[in-house]
């Protein structure tokens, strides 16, 4: 054989060497197709599992009934506030800065304390105590001595049976001002703040039959705080469009399911206008309507929690970018984990017990490991419930299936995307792995040299 033969062999030789390496690689994308039929089920089975460590109890007083978490003694780390019904108190727990917590401190407030909200009312730094009393009617506040403790309660009077109560700015005047339902009379007080942390005489608005919780967010994007309220009477929601004054106007009622107990608002389908999430204690479940964008909302979707759900919170629990629901089931002495979708839509509950009659639900990051845990007031058992996230909200990079690992798993995950209109890659773990400024076919050939022919790792 001559040298021309020989360059002309090895030239064959080369030629099917790339043929039958591509070939394999379209066999092996072939194979991975053939497995992205699952992808989507397996992203749903990882995203339903928001794992939480089981609950740690911290006794607190007597029928406790709400939970806040805030940075109370300005340490940095969340402590919590507990209101106790029975026992006329709130309970101050401070944080050991690992998501443990001392021994409840006391405060007496008034009678049939049901409601807790932390913010700075009175303008100097630290954070304050606003409580409803449903018994003497009236709304205690405590101002904080800058450390974590507070002085003794100041009272204001609200309308009979005050229930729930959120601190905000309704008046455009930089102080944070009071809503306060209150149930057995049907109305709803606002308390304008003097801007010192002490407050006006209330106002009163009309509501519907039972109105139980309340929550101010800028519904129909003016600007301005307005109100959302559950109305447990009448199976119905409302909302209060402020004026910019800290004046509302007239209540606009919406049907909904039987027993609307608890009411968050939170942009659950990345629309930038805020939709509203309803827990309806007496049929089950939770209804999300999403806002049209002027305020106005969609018909409800609702979804099966536990029995009984007392409190709902909106929150990313898994790091993924979207935001799910905790809800605490009164009956069924457990907590419904809820994954987003991220469009408005939302996977089936997945339970995780606590102590007896949860009546509400804080997501807060207690222990300073960057996800969220959940606070649990168990009502009869007389303690708050911790149960920490144990989900991993820094995942490795290229990890876009959120399973802790980059593998083909990922591959699939990406291939389903790109050609089946499968889920997005999780967006804290880069799918760019080629750095071109987008995730494309590219990224899959990275991933697959990468895991198969040692080539170079991705880099968020």
């Amino acid at each position: 054989m001559n040298d021309h033969d020989h360059i002309e062999s090895i030239k064959q030789v080369l030629i099917m060497t790339r043929q039958i390496t591509f070939i394999k690689f379209i066999g092996l994308t072939i194979a991975l197709m053939s497995m992205a039929s699952a992808a989507d089920q397996i992203h749903k089975i990882i995203s339903d599992c928001i794992p939480f460590a089981p609950a740690v109890n911290y006794g607190v007083g007597i029928y406790p009934s709400s939970v806040f978490c805030a940075d109370l003694d300005g340490d940095s780390d969340l402590d919590l506030a507990v209101t106790n019904y029975w026992s006329n108190k709130v309970s101050i727990l401070r944080n050991n800065g690992d998501g443990t917590f001392q021994t409840a401190v006391n405060y007496t407030v008034g009678i049939g304390p049901q409601s807790v909200f932390c913010a700075d009312l009175d303008g100097d730094g630290d954070l304050d105590l606003a409580v409803t009393n449903y018994l003497s009617d009236n709304v205690s506040i405590l101002k904080n001595n800058g450390n974590g403790t507070f002085q003794s309660a100041i009272n204001y009077e609200a309308g009979h049976s005050p229930y729930s109560i959120f601190c905000a700015d309704l008046d455009g005047d930089s102080d944070l001002d009071l809503a306060v339902t209150n149930f057995t009379v049907y109305n709803i007080s606002i308390l304008k703040n003097n801007g010192d942390g002490t407050f006006r005489n209330p106002v009163n608005y009309a509501a519907e039959d039972g109105p139980h919780s309340i929550f101010c967010a800028d519904l129909d994007g003016d600007g301005d705080l307005d109100l959302a309220v559950a109305n447990e009477g009448v199976a119905s929601f409302s909302t209060f469009k402020n004026n910019g004054d800290g004046t509302f106007q007239s209540a606009v009622t919406y049907g909904i399911e039987d027993g609307p107990w608890s009411i968050f608002c939170a942009d659950l389908d990345k629309d930038s206008d805020l939709d509203l999430v309803v827990a309806n204690n007496y049929s089950h479940n939770v209804s999300i309507l999403k806002n049209i964008g002027d305020g106005t909302f969609q018909s409800a979707v609702s979804y099966a929690a536990g029995d009984g759900p007392y409190s709902v919170f909106c929150a990313d629990l898994n790091g993924d970018g979207n935001l799910d629901l905790a809800v605490a089931n009164y009956n069924s002495n457990n907590v419904s984990i809820l994954g987003g979708n991220g469009d408005g839509t939302f996977q089936s509950a997945v339970n995780h017990e606590v102590e007896h009659h949860p009546s509400s639900v804080f997501c807060a990051d207690l222990d300073g490991d960057s996800d969220l845990d959940l606070a649990v007031t168990d009502y009869w058992s007389n303690n708050v419930s911790i149960l920490r996230n144990l989900s991993e909200t820094h995942p490795v990079c290229g990890d876009v299936n959120s399973d802790g690992n980059t593998d083909v798993g990922d591959v699939v995950f990406l291939i389903n995307y790109l050609f089946k209109d499968g889920q997005p890659p999780n967006p804290l773990a880069d799918g760019d792995a080629t750095c071109n400024g987008v995730v494309d076919v590219g990224d899959v050939v990275y991933l697959i040299n990468y895991l198969f022919k040692e080539g170079t790792p991705p880099s968020c």
